[in-house]
């Protein structure tokens, strides 16, 4: 005689999580893992405005350092007009800096750097001049 096995509530509320999770991360609105991620207050932001201001501070610190952004001087921070953040080990900041030359010519920057909140560290990875754009 043939029984019948009861399906387990456990692995229907299993199934229904799992659901809920792959959609949420593949769909419309959740982003691509890993994805970046564009930061819509910047202006407002004070965090992103202070990683800006980081950012032109190493800079000036390491200007030897970073190639064809070395060769306009000493710069002076005006903001950050854009915004993207990637997760990686840490979070990952993708900044385009205004700043000023010490002739004041106002100048746009490709600003790259990691955040590792548990580790406090802030680390500049890249600052380039923006192609093609002045302000």
């Amino acid at each position: 005689m043939a029984r019948l096995v009861k399906p387990s509530v456990p692995l229907f509320v299993f199934l229904v999580l799992y659901t809920l999770l792959v959609s949420g991360v593949s769909g419309n609105g959740g982003g691509m893992v890993g994805g970046r991620a564009k930061v819509s207050d910047v202006k407002t932001n004070k965090e992103i405005q202070e990683l800006g201001r980081f950012s032109v501070k190493e800079f000036n610190n390491h200007r030897s350092m970073y190639g064809k952004g070395g060769e306009v001087g000493e710069l002076m921070f005006s903001e950050v007009v854009e915004a993207q953040t990637q997760v990686v080990s840490g979070v990952k900041y993708y900044l385009k800096i205004e700043a000023t030359t010490q002739s004041e010519e106002k100048l746009m920057f490709d600003s790259v750097l990691v955040v590792k909140p548990w580790l406090r560290s802030k680390e500049l990875l890249a600052f380039e001049p923006s192609i093609g754009l002045r302000v």
